[in-house]
């Protein structure tokens, strides 16, 4: 069930170990493969230069560590290069189709899928999955199927639109397993109304973001951020909206500051300053603001610091340099929530992920039922990791199917 990354890598692996499984793709929707082709501004990042564990949360990492190492990030390369999908490494890390066309990725999986007698049914919606004794039943809108085994690859929450929505997890749920409470991850973050984002939207610059709870440091997010009419997008709070999303499910009270000046402390900042009133007194706060800072995030900060912007080094008191470093370096952003799953391109939560045997990916709490991909509580920092949990999970499950089939064929 579900003919998105995970499904469809599957099928494949499925296929080319055991040539003579008989596979049927279900997909709800009338075209297959949407979030694919609208992930990485259409472009599809399909995997890093470097994946491990510590690029995952959600279950434990010793699992998801076994799982990825069935399908490396060289495999994975090899693999879309056998698909007709040569890849591309950006300074970033992160690996894009060559022609930089989502949708090759796409045709790519597709054709080979067809090409493997892998039946691809779309516009079949399955409703509901029941099991007594013998194979699963599959009930559709307007028809039963029967299976002798099943993978579900649906999707967790995010992209709705794209056919992930949530449906797959009530599936799972009725055959007995347990979801750990699902939130938004890598989703644009809205500030309130008297924030100052609507007045910077637009701006793009690096920072470094702290997610503190009970005002204990839970997370720290280093990279770009842009500003925006609602908020502040962008990879630094993308990957932060996860861990905040986590902490208000927990009733923690998170708290998130943003640092101007990423890797440096307020001691730090605070004696260049100093230095600075004494090389350049007639300099400007806006000035040295703007030195390191885009002139519109100067001039709002230090109105946020209540310092004049105009003010001279020379006549900057003591009080007012420690408010400007201290807005620097720590400035709270009010945030009230995210844009949620309809903008989210992850789901925190999903399937409990010790319910799966990580060398099959076969549920522990039904028979002959694999699980793959978003559905499982597994998600990825952005740069391609979600994807390659796709591919290596979607790998796994191949050859624990290739492994119950064996003795059926």
């Amino acid at each position: 069930m579900g003919a998105g990354a995970a499904g469809l890598a599957t099928a494949i692996f499925l296929k080319r170990i055991e040539p003579r499984a008989r596979v049927h793709l279900l997909d709800g929707a009338a075209k297959p493969g949407a979030k694919i082709l609208v992930s990485g501004g259409s472009r599809c990042n399909v995997t890093n230069q470097v994946v491990s564990e510590r690029d995952y949360w959600g279950g434990k990492r010793t699992i998801i560590r076994r799982i990825l190492g069935r399908l490396t990030v060289s495999q994975t390369v090899e693999f879309f290069a056998e698909l007709g999908v040569p890849l591309k490494q950006e300074p970033t890390g992160k690996l894009f189709p060559l022609s930089d066309r989502s949708r090759d990725v796409l045709e790519g999986l597709m054709h080979a899928a067809q090409a493997l007698d892998v039946r691809i049914r779309p516009a079949t919606r399955v409703v509901s999955i029941s099991r007594e004794d013998g194979p699963f039943r599959l009930n559709t809108l307007g028809n039963r199927m029967l299976a002798s085994m099943v993978v579900l690859a649906t999707g967790g929450l995010s992209l709705p639109k794209t056919g992930s929505d949530g449906a797959g997890l009530q599936i799972a749920r009725s055959l007995g397993h347990s979801i750990v409470p699902t939130t938004p991850a890598l989703a644009p973050m809205t500030l309130d109304a008297t924030g100052f984002h609507d007045r910077l939207s637009g701006v793009a610059q690096n920072v470094e973001l702290t997610l503190t709870v009970h005002n204990k440091v839970a997370e720290r997010v280093r990279g770009p951020m842009l500003w925006t009419h609602f908020g502040i997008s962008g990879p630094a709070a993308l990957d932060l909206s996860r861990h905040w999303h986590r902490a208000e499910l927990e009733g923690a009270g998170a708290a998130v500051q943003a640092n101007f000046r990423p890797g440096e402390t307020f001691e730090a900042i605070d004696a260049s300053w100093t230095a600075a009133a004494r090389s350049q007194p007639r300099g400007t706060v806006h000035a040295v603001l703007a030195d390191t800072l885009p002139h519109s995030v100067a001039a709002v900060l230090a109105e946020r610091a209540l310092v004049d912007p105009a003010i001279r080094l020379a006549d900057l008191s003591r009080d007012q340099r420690r408010a400007l470093v201290h807005t620097l370096t720590a400035l709270q952003l009010p945030i009230i929530g995210s844009r949620g799953y309809n903008y989210a391109e992850a789901t925190a939560g999903g399937v409990a992920l010790t319910e799966i045997d990580p060398d099959t990916m076969e549920s522990r709490m039904c028979a002959g039922l694999f699980l793959v991909g978003e559905m499982l509580d597994v998600d990825g920092r952005l740069g391609g990791f979600n994807f390659q949990w796709a591919w290596s999970s979607g790998r796994t499950a191949a050859e624990g199917l290739a492994r119950r089939l064996a003795g059926r064929l």
